[in-house]
């Protein structure tokens, strides 16, 4: 296999990317200059070096904490739980939450083989254990802002059930996103409008 053959096949395991939409992307870098490419690989290259998980909600970041963790102005008794890194930037586009989150790294799939132990379960009750010994900043509000799927729903009862096993005093409210979002939707695709109407109208679990 010679090398447009081996970057073809790299390109072409990227979600949504097919064999043909792989071979014009290969072809369109082959007409670009030297130094474009040079960068794209170069960044490429030190994309999982540059790039780890926040320490605190797991979002990918060069810096630890993240700036959402680490900015001041942050409200620190909402707390928003999403599946994945990407869901962070969807609802920060959006432009009206201004509290913190939380990535899971996934949704609870026993079929899968996923459990609740293989998702940063964990590590959000111990936040929340944690922002409680602190009454300024104990968390009051926990968003579940997984997608609205079978496995999305089975996530959010799951977080709720422990939540409300901590026993903490006071016990966060837990909310899950309002069905303005499609059954079956995925939250990268969401429009800014139906996610506001979502934000606004969540429910208590």
């Amino acid at each position: 296999m010679n090398t447009f053959d081996e970057l073809t096949a790299d390109f072409s395991r990227l979600p949504g990317i097919g064999k043909k939409s792989a071979v014009r992307m290969v072809n369109w870098l082959l007409t670009q200059e030297d130094s474009y490419v040079h960068r794209f690989s170069q960044n490429l290259g030190t994309l999982k070096e540059r790039i780890k998980p926040c320490s605190v909600c797991g979002m990918w970041t060069e810096s630890d904490p993240c700036p959402i963790c680490s900015d001041p102005l942050r409200d620190k008794t909402q707390l928003c739980v999403v599946e994945q890194s990407q869901d962070v930037s969807t609802i920060q586009a959006y432009g009206e939450y201004r509290g913190l989150f939380h990535v899971l790294g996934g949704l609870i799939k026993p079929l899968e083989g996923i459990g609740p132990a293989q998702l940063s379960i964990n590590p959000l009750l111990s936040r929340l254990k944690t922002a409680a010994t602190d009454p300024s900043n104990a968390v009051k509000e926990v968003i579940i802002a997984t997608n609205p799927t079978v496995e999305g729903d089975t996530t959010a009862l799951y977080i709720n059930k422990v939540i409300s096993e901590l026993g903490l005093n006071p016990a966060p409210k837990v909310t899950r996103l309002a069905t303005g979002i499609p059954v079956g939707g995925d939250l990268e695709y969401i429009d800014k409008r139906t996610l506001s109407l979502s934000f606004r109208g969540r429910n208590e679990l």
